[in-house]
């Protein structure tokens, strides 16, 4: 492949032809000894081997070693000063300059196989080797710049050599070379990948990574500052890379593998290739832009878009009507430490959240997430609405359910104020108005009894006193000031037990266990001694707490 490149100048000087130099003017290419087929001939001999064969053979050998083991740089070095001295004579040997001619063809082979085997398992001795024909390179480019200069006298044909600019379309083909063995490699890590879409992306996309990291790590010292190599590679691998990532994108992708294209293209190769920690801040990237031209990008996003804001309309959907079948069924909700408990609330926040972290690794534009975010919006009106008919109804367990439900709505309360960046403010605003709404429905469930017991009544007065000091013992903050309310509730509710108090008192989220002590140590000590003088009725002694005795001594608050 990369032989091909130096193809056309080697044919037709060995042909023997012409070439015209800078000013017109034809010259004879001086014709070389092709050494295929010298070796053929030779084959074609008779096969007796004498003593003088094999001392010819051993002193091939041995000069080839010499040659091997030879700095590049070296080479390119005597034979520059050889051209030197060979082009300022009046009338240069034409068989010379004819074996000048084969030996810098010798070097530029030797050159480039030296670039073509940089990406081989023997590092040290390989660097070495690619160090010393970069050199030899920039003394060639320096070479060809000085021949441009003569204004007078011969130029060789074999200038100008254009050796660097051959090293880039060698590195090009390499880049593709290595790319498309890449997807043929059966080893490459992708035996957990469901499509070939997907396992060819994988591999493209670790031979990336595995070769510009060694760019940097290693390759990258054997190259000068000025010829950047390391953005001349990033270069490379990121258009060849793109050619082939349009071709799988135009090709009509599955959904599945549309988003494993997206996961690549947006989050894989930028953040986790070329913000590598060895790789950030040394490669343009500005200059690379996107691998997918904004069109094609966008035609990907939104296909993953609309996929994905079909799959969550679908499962809240489902989710709400698996909880609307278990209350019209007339079951209970499961009961964990004592409380009703409902898992819609989990069930849904995690439905949103697990989408949200595919699309966060998936699209770049964050501010798309409003797509899928919008479906929450629907989902708690479909809410609303299930439950306040669920309430209208003659359902023996609409206590327990809306019990269970209060406590969902508290969950996505804090679930949805949380959301900073997925939810504009218009529609964060329109959520909790829904919760809200939920939340009154619920109450209104256990309040209305009440208020209707309630019902102008003027011997019920002592409740509205009663409810009007819980919601003052519910509202203060101070320790002392509780302990006065508390007290004084205590005196006029006599059938207020300690297990009340502690009731009462385990809602007060600021107090320490000291503090409750002392407010339990003194209701108990200022209760009336005679409790016949209360003309209020009886009403904390038909409030069970018996379980709440139990939670107490686990706590060890018992005095």
């Amino acid at each position: 492949m990369w032989v091909n490149l130096l193809s056309g100048r080697i044919q037709s000087s060995r042909a023997g032809g012409v070439e015209e130099n800078r000013d017109g003017e034809r010259r004879r290419l001086p014709k070389l000894k092709n050494p295929v087929k010298i070796w053929k001939n030779r084959r074609q001999q008779n096969h007796t081997h004498t003593a003088e064969d094999e001392l010819d053979c051993e002193e091939a050998v041995q000069q080839g070693q010499q040659e091997k083991d030879e700095q590049l740089e070296e080479v390119s070095r005597r034979l520059i000063i050889r051209e030197e001295q060979l082009f300022r004579q009046d009338s240069p040997s034409e068989e010379e300059e004819d074996r000048l001619q084969q030996d810098f063809e010798a070097l530029r082979l030797q050159i480039w196989m030296a670039v073509h085997n940089t990406f081989t398992t023997s590092p040290s001795e390989q660097l070495e080797v690619l160090r010393s024909a970069v050199a030899s390179i920039q003394l060639q480019e320096a070479q060809d710049q000085r021949w441009m200069g003569c204004l007078e006298g011969r130029v060789p044909v074999w200038r100008p050599q254009r050796c660097l600019s051959t090293h880039n379309a060698l590195l090009q083909n390499m880049v593709e070379s290595r790319l498309t063995k890449a997807t043929e490699d059966d080893l490459c890590g992708t035996d957990g990948l469901s499509s070939p879409l997907k396992r060819k992306v994988c591999c493209m996309g670790n031979r990336v990574k595995e070769d510009m990291l060694t760019v940097v790590r290693t390759v990258k010292d054997c190259y000068p500052p000025q010829m950047d190599i390391l953005n001349l590679y990033a270069g490379l691998y990121h258009q060849s890379f793109s050619a082939r990532l349009t071709e799988l994108a135009a090709s009509g992708p599955e959904t599945d593998d549309c988003s494993y294209l997206l996961f690549w293209i947006n989050h894989c190769y930028p953040d986790e290739i070329l913000n590598h920690e060895d790789l950030g801040g040394k490669i343009k990237t500005a200059c690379l832009g996107s691998l997918l031209l904004q069109d094609h990008l966008n035609r990907l996003e939104d296909q993953y878009l609309t996929h994905k804001e079909d799959k969550v309309k679908l499962w809240l959907n489902t989710a709400l009507k698996k909880e609307e079948e278990s209350w019209l069924s007339g079951r209970k909700p499961e009961l964990i430490d004592q409380y009703c408990f409902s898992p819609l609330a989990i069930d849904v926040i995690r439905i949103i959240d697990s989408s949200l972290t595919e699309f966060r690794c998936v699209i770049r534009d964050q501010t798309k997430a409003q797509r899928i975010t919008a479906h929450l919006e629907s989902f708690l009106s479909s809410y609303k609405k299930s439950v306040e008919e669920f309430v209208k109804g003659n359902h023996s367990n609409v206590r327990s359910v809306i019990k269970a439900h209060l406590v969902c709505q508290q969950q996505f309360r804090d679930y949805i104020i949380r959301q900073t960046g997925s939810l504009s403010e218009q529609r964060r605003h329109r959520c909790l108005d829904a919760l809200s709404a939920l939340w009154d429905c619920g109450y209104r469930c256990f309040i209305c009894p009440i208020h209707i017991q309630l019902k102008g009544c003027s011997e019920s007065l002592w409740l509205g006193e009663m409810l009007c000091s819980l919601a003052e013992i519910l509202r203060l903050q101070d320790p002392g000031s509780l302990q006065l309310e508390m007290v004084s509730m205590a005196r006029m509710f006599p059938d207020l037990s300690d297990a009340h108090v502690s009731a009462l008192l385990s809602l007060k989220t600021g107090l320490s266990a000291a503090d409750i002590r002392s407010i339990r140590r003194s209701v108990e000590e200022n209760r009336l001694l005679d409790v016949s003088t209360n003309r209020s009725p009886p009403f904390f002694s038909k409030v069970k707490v018996k379980w709440i005795n139990n939670k107490i001594n686990q706590m060890g608050l018992k005095t």
